[in-house]
């Protein structure tokens, strides 16, 4: 099955033509190197491609400078994170004029981790992040296998359940093994593991940073590295909390979510539906992946995202806040939802254009003024991008 994804290309074509450095952003095995491959495949004019897990394209890079100036039309450098010291060169290739060459790199960490690069070419680069299958992407038909199996395409298109599975698992220990300490992590791949399943049976709820140092035996501080460490390699989203000055005590810790549903089930060692449907998570599996599904089908950015809690217990799985623009969303697994008075509160102290309860079941129907219940499959033909 071939999984377009056009909206990734049409974005990265517009950024290439103001940016002279792109730079695609997103964990390993997403498809990166397959959507470089696809942008050089359209572009006209010479294209060079390194991979600098290759030792050959290494060694051919001792001297960047040497080795890029002369190149022209596009330049694709592969795992950059590898090679942080090349920023410095691209700016300087960057500023030529005429622009005779532009840069599309690749990377599995974020700006804040690949810290050079917002240094040395500010004003110059440009990031998109690629994250796994989409609803968009594979459409409502296959919904059931991407929330189970996960995005990731070799996840989502292996031959059976258990091929499926199989590859997260071991997708989980070579991350762990190998990709941390390539990028200079030194913690432990046991301590982090241990870290990230624990931060899979948290998957949906408030941090609580003394509650894991506890665990851990080490300081807030540790912890939070940790978290901020999975976060910068999109394994792990973290959602902030919105609050405003409304009179009410509201929660101001984020929360905190494996970013894809399928690594979710392989840390929790759930591999079949049934160990799903059974398993405590279950409901919390349904909100993060409706949360990423709304997030994409709208086209927002995660900075315009959050979730909403007051200690009175009124509450909102996610707002989505863009100008004067505020959508609510309540997630909710059942094929029957309903007006609760934490929706009602939602509207009017957030003063909401209007709240979706995205549900289980297989029909949009309204609920009340300004709140309607909308089937999670039926969200691309009922909920419009913001853009």
């Amino acid at each position: 099955m071939d999984i377009g994804r056009q909206r990734h290309l049409d974005r990265l074509q517009q950024l290439m033509t103001r940016s002279p450095v792109v730079a695609i952003l997103g964990p390993r095995q997403v498809g990166k190197t397959t959507l470089a491959r696809a942008i050089g495949k359209s572009w006209k004019g010479p294209v060079t491609a390194f991979d600098l897990e290759d030792p050959g394209d290494v060694a051919s890079l001792a001297d960047p400078l040497l080795a890029l100036r002369p190149l022209r039309g596009l330049v694709i450098l592969d795992e950059v994170q590898r090679r942080p010291e090349l920023f410095p060169v691209l700016r300087v290739l960057a500023d030529r004029p005429r622009t005779p060459a532009r840069f599309l790199v690749l990377g599995s960490a974020s700006p804040e981790l690949l810290q050079q690069s917002s240094e040395s070419l500010a004003g110059r680069l440009a990031f998109h992040e690629l994250g796994p299958f989409s609803i968009g992407e594979i459409g409502a038909a296959r919904l059931d296998q991407l929330w189970l199996r996960g995005g990731f395409p070799l996840s989502f298109l292996a031959r059976s359940g258990r091929a499926s599975l199989d590859w997260r698992l071991d997708f989980i220990s070579t991350f762990l093994a190998r990709d941390l300490p390539q990028l200079g992590v030194s913690i432990p791949a046991t301590t982090l593991r241990r870290f990230w399943t624990m931060l899979a049976h948290y998957h949906g709820q408030v941090w609580n940073a003394a509650e894991f140092a506890r665990s851990f035996g080490v300081s807030d501080m540790t912890v939070r590295r940790y978290l901020d460490l999975l976060a910068a390699t999109f394994v792990v989203r973290i959602l902030l909390p919105w609050h405003e000055n409304l009179g009410k005590r509201q929660v101001k810790s984020p929360k905190i979510y494996i970013a894809d549903s399928g690594v979710l089930h392989a840390l929790l060692n759930l591999g079949a539906r049934e160990d799903i449907e059974r398993h405590p998570k279950v409901g919390a599996s349904f909100e993060g992946f409706a949360i990423a599904s709304i997030v994409d089908r709208l086209r927002a950015r995660w900075d315009e995202c959050y979730f909403w809690a007051t200690h009175a217990g009124a509450e909102l799985d996610l707002l989505v806040v863009r100008g004067r623009t505020r959508i609510g969303f309540e997630i909710k697994r059942t094929v029957a939802p309903a007006v609760t008075p934490s929706m009602r509160t939602a509207i009017k102290d957030l003063k909401l254009s209007r709240l979706d309860v995205i549900h289980a079941g297989d029909r949009t129907f309204p609920l009340a003024p300004r709140i309607r219940a909308v089937a999670l499959s039926r969200l691309l033909d009922d909920v419009p991008p913001l853009d």
